[in-house]
């Protein structure tokens, strides 16, 4: 399961002042991937991939230290009305989050998606939309 961790590094008892992400792995044993993270002096933005069977347990662990998760469940939406099948995304996607069928219709694995957005600004039709 997907997990979206935002914290802030304002003060010096913030979770962003620590390795929380460390002390969880730690912690719990777990391990856990870092799929994408955008950090800078103040604040931080972190996508991490858990076991889904271990999703909850993180979670509450994470929001203990003061870090804010937003479960990402559809990463990736697509408009089926809107979609055209045009493959636009499948080409800019660097995690292969999209491929044909084997009647050449769209196929979306979004439990693959990092949210970079590239499918996003790739579609003509504006047919794709992240999560929240």
């Amino acid at each position: 399961m997907k997990l979206l961790l935002a914290f802030s590094r304002k003060g010096k008892t913030d979770p962003g002042r620590e390795p929380v992400i460390a002390r969880v792995v730690k912690e719990t044993g777990v391990l856990i991937n870092v799929e994408k993270a955008n950090i800078d002096s103040m604040a931080g933005e972190v996508l991490i991939d858990v076991p889904d069977k271990d999703a909850d347990q993180v979670r509450r662990r994470l929001e203990e230290l003061g870090v804010f998760v937003r479960v990402m469940e559809n990463a990736v939406a697509r408009d089926e009305e809107e979609c055209v099948d045009c493959g636009a995304c499948i080409s800019v996607c660097p995690q292969e989050v999209f491929s044909f069928d084997e009647e050449w219709r769209l196929r979306v694995s979004s439990e693959r998606c990092v949210l970079c957005g590239k499918c996003i600004q790739a579609c003509p039709h504006g047919a794709l939309s992240q999560q929240g």
